[in-house]
């Protein structure tokens, strides 16, 4: 039974240009982290990821849902958490603060995400072993389905899962193998060209084939040149994705894409505003064959809906951490599967919970398991940090969501 919760607010200042975009100049990494107790001692940890200003307003909010699961016990409640998260995600009040976006979602995620973390802990299993031995029912009772009917009803979930899981015994050879990471920290905004240039050299040296270069900036020829320098030091055989978080109108990102697509880069990322879903499709469209990945602040299912009922996208994103967590995560994982878009996760946490959601989303949805965004910068202030060995995610064995900070 959870006992009671605590909720702390977290700051990391950065490095000098660490984490810069053209959009986030000054970030201060940090979490809203919910911890719920229960009566045997064992702690469940969750976090949403903000960049600083307002990290407090996302803890207060994850006081207000931590504290409606207290007296609860976690087999209960995870074995009808879509119902559960449904009523949460709609308090009346409270939805009047989103809905199901902003500050009250992230809050939501970050309970939500201690949720799962408790309920591995109590089986004593990493999140991911707990997830891929859930039955298709099991896993259709955690998640909200509301305003998916048209595309994606609870009996369509089931059918889709168990076609999946019939399979799943081919797939569980990543757990030995892992799977790729990426370097995203190559070539962050405000970094000098001569800084991206040596990034990329040492990525390559730890073994990265694939990494990204933050663009956007308000010359475009800086951004022409540094993609240029990123594809000439990585060589033609590295995957090398270009990101310009949000920063870009669609007219702006017409004319940029044409430019770049020079250096044949493996997708472009967050083009312009993410509320735009008709600009994404003109923009896919319009840059074929080259992809457009988007996601990381797209708030919830519905609009991830739209993404893909428009074909608006060529990559998902979804951030576990941004969404109402792994409840809302998993749904929008099967809309993709329906699609079959790729999964690709926003690494807003570092990567501590989505390495589980990758080994997920492909052991038992049969997503491809691409590749995962590495960011070095938070890992020693977790108690079981990512491990990643000559650019590829080696997988946690410890048990929950590798959440648990120091």
């Amino acid at each position: 039974m959870i006992t009671r919760f605590d909720i702390e607010d977290k700051r990391f200042p950065l490095n000098t240009g660490a984490g810069s975009d053209a959009v986030h100049k000054d970030p201060i990494y940090s979490y809203a982290v919910t911890r719920l107790v229960d009566d045997k001692g064992r702690i469940g940890t969750g976090l949403a990821f903000t960049i600083g200003a307002g990290n407090d307003l996302v803890c207060k909010a994850a006081a207000f849902y931590a504290e409606r699961l207290v007296g609860k016990g976690i087999e209960e409640t995870m074995a009808d958490f879509g119902r559960i998260f449904n009523a949460l995600s709609n308090e009346q009040q409270f939805r009047w603060l989103g809905p199901h976006k902003g500050i009250v979602h992230l809050a939501l995620a970050s309970v939500t995400n201690a949720c799962y973390d408790l309920w591995a802990k109590t089986r004593g299993v990493p999140l991911w072993k707990l997830l891929t031995d859930l039955t298709a029912t099991e896993i259709v009772n955690t998640l909200d389905l509301s305003y998916l009917e048209d595309e994606l009803t609870a009996q369509q979930a089931i059918a889709l899962l168990e076609t999946n899981l019939a399979t799943k015994d081919s797939r569980m050879g990543i757990i030995d193998s892992g799977y790729t990471g990426y370097d995203t920290s190559v070539g962050w905004f405000n970094y000098s060209d001569e800084q991206v240039r040596e990034n990329c050299r040492r990525a390559l040296d730890n073994g990265f084939s694939a990494m990204k270069l933050k663009v956007g900036s308000t010359d475009p020829l800086r951004d022409i040149k540094r993609a240029h320098i990123v594809r000439e030091v990585a060589g033609d055989a590295a995957t090398v994705m270009l990101d310009a978080n949000q920063q870009w109108t669609l007219p702006q990102a017409l004319s940029i894409c044409d430019e770049l697509k020079a250096m044949n880069p493996y997708w472009i990322e967050e083009p312009t505003h993410p509320d735009d879903i008709l600009a994404h499709k003109t923009l896919t469209d319009a840059i074929a064959p080259i992809k457009v990945a988007m996601g990381e602040h797209v708030p919830n299912r519905i609009v991830f809906k739209n993404y893909l009922q428009l074909n608006a996208a060529g990559f998902v994103q979804v951030d576990a951490v941004r969404v109402g967590g792994v409840s809302e995560f998993i749904s929008v994982s099967l809309l993709c599967r329906k699609y079959n878009i790729p999964v690709v996760p926003h690494v807003g946490d570092m990567g501590q919970l989505h390495q589980h959601l990758v080994l997920f989303n492909h052991i038992s949805m049969g997503h491809e398991a691409l590749f995962l965004e590495h960011i070095p910068h938070l890992k020693s202030h977790f108690v079981h940090p990512v491990q990643i060995e000559g650019g590829v995610y080696k997988t946690p064995m410890e048990v929950g969501s590798s959440c648990d900070l120091l």
